[in-house]
């Protein structure tokens, strides 16, 4: 009966021994590098507005046959508008088309026409249900909102973790979040994706994500910290990683296996949403052994150990019977 207590695999060992700590400065070194550099792409060439925080048209239609994307959007294409984006609404029928700003009110109502002769094309005799605009000064608001909202995520994370853990694990957390961010920044604006709400709405799942790992690995530290009182801090942050390592792993492979096919198949709707949370999960799951782990050596060596002297490396399993 033992045989269906246990799993069918394992990603890894039980009892890995890997030393994380010893490329503590290369891994802190190749983040600085790739956030600085996803700083400067944010400043230039810069992302890639939508609609929502640069202005335009959404048009929602209901067409006469049920729709389809690719023919659509092949038209749309053939009527000189290749950027306008599309999104399926509540029936078979009714689909929503997004156009980005034009210089001025004429150049707008042409590409409006354009979007009518493109649909007639496709399928005659559609029905627009609504037009509606997107000023300036709405976009320059909810860009604002939209980065209030991931500030906001950002203290109230440290915040908890703060009161969760001592004040090293609350900034190595934060510290290693907005490194996340900077990359997925600058992951957004290498591949052009589109920045407007949907993508504000991905960091932050992200971040949540992310803080989930975090805490499943801090979680193991500050119980190891309690209960080998006299290991180094460096071999036991290496021990918790290891001992977190089968979960971290699975966590991030189910959630990755999940988020593809959304990815690959999903449509022009969901695709850049799951694209960022691939990019995201895959950030998370290594920025929390070679990033908070580090900055936690780095903040707590003198004060969550006291006793930081070079010992002689002690096998955790002689530990362990010892605190028995």
């Amino acid at each position: 009966m033992r045989f269906f207590y246990r799993p069918l695999f394992r990603l890894v060992p039980d009892d890995t021994r890997i030393k994380f700590m010893r490329g503590r400065f290369a891994g802190l070194m190749v983040s600085a590098v790739l956030s600085l550099a996803s700083i400067g792409l944010f400043f230039y060439p810069g992302l890639r507005l939508g609609i929502d925080f640069k202005g335009g048209v959404v048009m929602e239609v209901r067409t006469a046959q049920p729709v389809s994307f690719p023919a659509v959007r092949a038209a749309l294409a053939g009527h000189d508008l290749p950027d306008a984006g599309l999104q399926a609404l509540g029936g078979k029928n009714e689909i929503m088309i997004r156009l980005e700003s034009r210089a001025n009110a004429q150049a707008t109502d042409a590409a409006v026409a354009r979007v009518h002769a493109a649909l007639d094309q496709v399928s005659p005799g559609n029905q627009v249900l609504s037009t509606s605009a997107v000023g300036a000064s709405v976009s320059s608001q909810l860009f604002r909102q939209g980065l209030m909202a991931l500030g906001l995520s950002l203290l109230m994370i440290l915040i908890y973790i703060w009161f969760r853990f001592e004040w090293q694990f609350a900034v190595g957390a934060v510290v290693t979040l907005l490194l996340d961010i900077t990359k997925t920044i600058g992951f957004l604006v290498i591949t052009r994706l589109q920045f407007d709400l949907v993508m504000v709405a991905a960091i932050l799942t992200v971040l949540g994500y992310s803080t989930n790992d975090k805490v499943v690995v801090y979680d193991r530290m500050r119980e190891n910290l309690r209960k080998y009182k006299s290991m180094p801090l460096r071999e036991l942050i290496d021990m918790s990683i290891n001992e977190t390592l089968n979960r971290t792993l699975g966590t991030s492979m189910t959630v990755f296996l999940a988020a593809l096919p959304l990815a690959i198949f999903g449509g022009s709707s969901i695709e850049d949403f799951a694209i960022v949370m691939l990019f995201g999960i895959v950030v998370g799951t290594s920025s929390s052994i070679f990033i908070a782990a580090p900055i936690l050596l780095f903040l707590g060596e003198k004060r969550l150990r006291r006793d930081t002297r070079p010992a002689k490396s002690e096998d955790p399993k002689k530990v362990q019977a010892r605190a028995r």
